[in-house]
């Protein structure tokens, strides 16, 4: 049986040990990754350091640094753990790994540069315990979060669930723009609001219930229509914008927005028992690419006229939520250039492909549409209500526009 001591001085045997004057050269090219406790963390690091726990090592560190290759400077506080990582590393094919010798002390004691790293509180470990296990996430993936600003379009049904998974995940600012009262009929799908919020604003009614799930989250609240005359003032706020809308003025409109503005834009839309999903980011193309123009005024029926299934605006709207928090956290692949189409009652999924169009008019490589326009008028519609105008008690139903069949028609 070997000691403790035998372990460590095998280790430091078998691995590249670095000086902190040669890791101090390295700040911008190589990888530098903390192995000690939170609470040694949170009283000052490195540079940039990514903070991994040692106990954490075996099952995080590829989420954390996939680059196996990457130059990559392990540290603890004195040198004896981060060799340790360092032996581990180089067993798990990491081919450039070092470890510094003297570590954190050592380095705060030659009056090298360092900083109190900002962290989640003990109560925010906690709330979020389930992200942070995951290497995509983390620590800083959860900061990332609670710094984003996300603007939901609607508080209806696809606005609702994807409000609650937000808030949830610990996105800081959401915003909420819908100028409706919760109505009786909309509490079939709209689950951010309850019975006892009939009548009420329903930007009034999400605000509570999202600062209820979670008190991290400031709710900016817009009690109005979006509309030319305020898209770009509203929507510039935010770091990208989650689409719930229930007609094809607003979608052009907030489409032509996010593109002059470079927003992301998340978008879904749900008809009877199906529905439809995809991302635009700035310079991959937009909905204009997608549908170049709205169908003919009556032709696409309403939610209203044609029926909803609740727990499908649900499914949707989480889609929704999901492709939002991946996009914030520029972590994996969003439906950036895909449809997903869902056909609930046979159960099936459809993946379509699409691309920019470079004769886009807002997007492509001449534009003709610098500014915001008519979207009434271009979706051949008579004028909307003004836009200050808060609106009357919702009607029944409405909560997106596009069916698949009709958008590929």
């Amino acid at each position: 049986m070997s000691t403790p001591r035998e372990l460590l001085n095998k280790a430091k045997a078998e691995i590249r040990e670095v000086e902190p004057a040669d890791v101090e050269l390295q700040l911008r090219s190589a990888v530098l990754l903390d192995v000690r406790e939170p609470d040694e963390y949170e009283q000052g690091a490195l540079p940039g350091a990514i903070h991994l726990p040692r106990g954490f090592l075996e099952f995080q560190v590829e989420g954390k640094v996939p680059d196996k290759q990457q130059a990559i400077v392990v540290y603890c506080a004195g040198g004896a753990r981060s060799a340790l990582a360092a032996k581990t590393m180089q067993d798990l094919g990491y081919s450039d790994v070092a470890s510094m010798i003297g570590g954190f002390n050592r380095w705060k004691d030659e009056g090298r540069d360092w900083g109190t790293p900002r962290t989640l509180s003990a109560e925010q470990r906690n709330r979020y315990q389930r992200h942070l296990l995951l290497p995509e996430v983390g620590e800083q993936g959860q900061l990332k979060l609670l710094d984003a600003k996300v603007l939901l379009l609607g508080a209806g049904g696809l606005g609702s669930p994807a409000a609650l998974y937000l808030a949830a995940a610990g996105v800081g600012t959401i915003g909420i723009i819908d100028p409706d009262r919760v109505d009786l009929s909309n509490l079939h799908r709209q689950v951010l609001h309850f019975t006892h919020d009939v009548g009420r604003p329903k930007v009034q009614s999400a605000r509570r219930h999202l600062e209820d799930i979670n008190p991290d989250v400031h709710v900016l609240t817009f009690q109005t229509r979006l509309s030319s005359e305020n898209a770009m003032e509203i929507i510039g706020q935010f770091d990208l914008v989650v689409n719930g809308s229930d007609n094809f003025p607003t979608r052009y409109l907030v489409n032509d927005a996010c593109v002059l503005l470079h927003k992301p834009l998340v978008d879904a839309s749900i008809l009877k028992w199906e529905g439809q999903a995809t991302v635009f980011l700035p310079g991959r193309g937009c909905y204009r690419c997608l549908f170049p123009a709205p169908p003919p005024p009556g032709s696409v029926p309403s939610c209203a006229e044609g029926g909803i299934l609740g727990a499908l605006a649900g499914h949707m709207s989480t889609l929704e939520a999901i492709e939002a928090v991946k996009v914030l956290l520029g972590q994996g692949d969003p439906l950036s250039g895909r449809l997903i189409l869902f056909d609930a009652l046979a159960g099936e999924y459809q993946q379509l492909r699409w691309r920019r169009n470079p004769e886009c008019p807002v997007c492509g490589d001449h534009p003709t549409i610098h500014a915001l326009i008519d979207y009434e008028g271009f979706c051949g519609l008579p004028p909307a209500e003004p836009a200050d105008e808060v609106a009357a008690p919702a009607q029944p139903g409405v909560v997106s526009d596009l069916s698949p069949q009709a958008a590929f028609a």
